[in-house]
């Protein structure tokens, strides 16, 4: 057997699985037109008919959702939990799942105190008048968030986490693996399941087809059938007037699983990946830039790092200030950006009758060079053979069990 000689190679000769999925995805649940202090005094004023705008107003109807939270949790026979600081909320979903034996159903309700953007009223005096008038203003506010957790027919375990404050907003988290497993279970293609992913499926062409199938329409379909299962704090008339959640992506993350022929080829494959990345951190490919944040007054400034010599400058990804939701975020803004809800809706991008691709470009495309293995291959070709099938030119497959890279 001859040794590969880089990532690419390994890659290119010895994966027996590849599939493209969409993993975890984060997405912000809210009313549109309650994003602006603006917004909230229409909904009071020309909605409502009430004389004036005030967090006064906000109370009741927080206090009627809370108690119909619980009135479902009780109707329901759900658990009703208060989360305690700390508390791996994971652990707790995985002990109420083991016990779960519907195909259907809320596991559990779980509260917490996080903190949230919300609207208060503060006095503001006339100056001609010297009379007081209540205002509509953003602020920040600890408050209890009421967390969801089900598990989905198609979608599998999944949650939705409400602000019991106005107005309103929640967080849906689902995960694109555990649709995918669904859609083979409910079609009786045979597969072996890793904790977060597939190992192997006896129809590969089937399985890439299902992952691209989980499309912006089946997830606005998912949400809003839990909506309608869920008490809401909104009525039936403010969803006539307009008053409607719709939904955005806060975090997306996206899989590439491709399995491995042997363990020896996974050892291979870390040793080539070391190997070809010793000079990413050599002092003379890391600059340095002191200067304060936001002075931009030497446009010579030079940027923070480079990947390596062949490589363009790269600057580092700016990070929001939350260190448990640490996200990309591409520009300045308030630290607690991710509590604003006003983005772009779920949006499809691909054209109508596209394959929906999470990520394009993957290592094994690209030749090796004759002296120096490449340290960033560009192109990989869709596979479609198995760990049951045919084995790719040039590779040899064993036996044993494979190794997947994620």
């Amino acid at each position: 057997m001859s040794v590969p000689r880089s990532v690419a190679e390994i890659l290119r000769e010895h994966v027996t699985l590849e599939v493209e999925c969409i993993d975890r995805m984060y997405l912000n649940v809210y009313v549109p037109r309650l994003q602006s202090e603006r917004g909230v005094v229409g909904f009071f004023r020309f909605h409502r008919g009430h004389a004036f705008a005030s967090s006064a107003l906000m109370d009741p109807i927080s206090k009627a959702f809370i108690r119909a939270l619980e009135a479902f949790a009780a109707r329901e026979r759900v658990p009703l939990l208060t989360f305690a600081p700390g508390q791996d909320k994971d652990t707790v979903m995985a002990e109420h799942r083991a016990r779960f034996r519907g195909e259907e159903g809320v596991l559990f309700i779980g509260k917490a105190q996080e903190k949230t953007r919300v609207f208060r009223t503060e006095k503001r005096k006339n100056p001609t008048t010297g009379q007081r008038y209540p205002w509509i203003v953003r602020s920040t506010a600890l408050v209890n968030h009421y967390y969801v957790y089900g598990v989905d027919r198609d979608f599998g375990p999944f949650f939705l986490k409400f602000c019991s404050y106005f107005p309103y907003t929640a967080k849906l988290c689902l995960n694109g693996h555990e649709y995918v497993k669904r859609q083979l279970a409910q079609r009786g293609i045979a597969f072996e399941a890793l904790d977060n992913g597939i190992l192997a499926c006896a129809t590969p062409r089937r399985l890439q087809a299902l992952c691209d199938g989980l499309s912006v329409a089946k997830i606005d379909a998912f949400l809003r059938k839990w909506l309608h299962r869920l008490p809401a704090p909104f009525t039936a008339a403010d969803h006539q007037a307009g008053y409607r959640y719709d939904c955005s992506i806060l975090q997306a993350e996206f899989s590439l699983t491709q399995v491995l022929d042997q363990p020896r080829t996974g050892r291979l494959f870390f040793e080539a990946v070391i190997r070809e990345n010793l000079d990413i951190g050599r002092p003379d490919q890391v600059q340095t830039d002191l200067r304060a944040p936001g002075d931009a007054s030497d446009a010579r400034a030079v940027p923070h790092a480079r990947a390596h010599r062949r490589g363009d400058p790269l600057a580092p990804p700016r990070l929001q200030a939350h260190p448990d939701q640490a996200v990309p975020q591409g520009g300045s803004g308030p630290p607690d950006r991710d509590h604003d809800q006003r983005r772009p809706g779920l949006r499809p991008r691909q054209a109508a009758g596209e394959p929906r691709r999470p990520a394009a470009g993957r290592l094994p495309g690209q030749p090796t060079p004759p002296r120096r293995p490449t340290t960033q291959p560009r192109l990989c070709p869709r596979r479609s053979h198995s760990a049951n099938g045919p084995a790719p030119a040039g590779g040899r497959r064993s036996a044993g069990p494979g190794l997947a890279l994620r």
